[in-house]
């Protein structure tokens, strides 16, 4: 049986997903291996923020941080970081970039040991670029195009939106062009800030302080809130 599956829209590694964290961690192994794949492109500096924060989060709350700094596809192809995810109770695919994470990650050795880890029973989450590259969809929001376009597929009748409450008052347009690009049979999803859509693969429940946002073909939106439950059914299997 796989593990639940976490699509956090904003707060990877702050205090108000610790909650989150601890239920995803129940029952599992404590050990937390976290990539800060996404966020390759904008430097070392900021890949050594996120895995200093990573670090530090994880050893406060008693569980042992294992930061992989997997930064391109060479390093995704490596053994024995892949070795590394062995063991995990939780894996963690931080901020940064959609598309180059997902790019990065895919039919590499590194991914294939995420995933026999998460079939096995390991909780798997991605906040704000991790949570668009678990889905369908996962491209470059700032100048779409530079990359394949295509999500992870663990969950592959999702397309995320994080930070959705910002990106829809600062792009209001975004979400109906996810929509109309999103394959058929795909439901595009908004993940407000400082929230998180856990379970899968179609029941899921709505964790954090605001809200997640189910986005139709007309544009109809269906709000949940905290603690409710939202049934996400897979797609029909193509004739």
């Amino acid at each position: 049986m796989h593990g639940p599956v976490a699509l956090v829209g904003s707060g990877e590694f702050l205090e108000v997903m610790r909650p989150v964290h601890q239920r995803l961690l129940e029952r599992r192994p404590q050990r937390a291996v976290f990539l800060p794949t996404a966020a390759a492109e904008e430097g070392d500096e900021r890949v050594a923020y996120w895995l200093d924060l990573g670090t530090r989060h994880f050893a406060s709350m008693g569980v042992e941080p294992v930061p992989l700094a997997v930064l391109d596809r060479a390093d995704a192809q490596r053994q024995d970081l892949a070795d590394l995810v062995a063991g995990a109770g939780l894996v963690y695919l931080s901020g940064g970039n959609p598309g180059y994470l997902a790019d990065t990650l895919r039919s590499t050795v590194v991914w294939q040991a995420i995933v026999d880890a998460w079939q096995a029973g390991s909780a798997l989450a991605g906040c704000s670029a991790g949570a668009c590259a678990l889905g369908a969809v996962s491209d470059d929001f700032r100048r779409p195009g530079r990359f394949s376009g295509l999500g992870l597929g663990v969950v592959p009748h999702l397309a995320a939106i994080p930070h959705f409450d910002r990106f829809d008052s600062l792009a209001p347009d975004l979400a109906g062009s996810l929509v109309a690009a999103a394959p058929d049979g795909v439901t595009v999803v908004g993940v407000d800030e400082d929230t998180a859509l856990v379970g899968g693969l179609e029941q899921w429940k709505v964790e954090g302080r605001q809200a997640v946002w189910t986005i139709g073909r007309t544009g109809s939106r269906t709000r949940y809130g905290p603690d409710q439950t939202v049934h996400l059914p897979l797609a029909p299997p193509p004739h």
